[in-house]
């Protein structure tokens, strides 16, 4: 699925329209992106948190030559699935709370 296929799909899922959808679509990305470019985390109850994550300088190989290379420190983003997410995708029933 692509952005355009998951704005038609939010737009029918709430009865609003595409350009609707849309504005809220690329709302919600900007607002994850600049969060998590500050180093905030945002997390997403049942969906998942967006982080970020420093990777350390290493020591790499070039594949053609052989020759070690030096992968300078940089920050990443992260995500991580929460609960509900996963046994949704592994297809399992969510266990009833108490």
């Amino acid at each position: 699925m692509n952005k355009s296929e998951l704005i038609e799909v939010a737009a029918k899922e709430a009865s609003i329209s595409k350009a609707a959808a849309e504005r809220a679509l690329s709302a919600m990305i900007g607002a994850v992106v600049k969060a998590v470019a500050k180093g905030d985390s945002v997390t997403l109850v049942g969906f998942g948190t967006f982080k970020s994550s420093k990777r350390a300088a290493r020591t790499g190989k070039n594949p053609k030559t052989g020759a070690a290379i030096k992968i300078p420190a940089t920050t990443v983003p992260k995500f991580t699935a929460g609960a509900a997410f996963k046994t949704a995708v592994a297809g399992k029933k969510g266990a009833k709370k108490k």
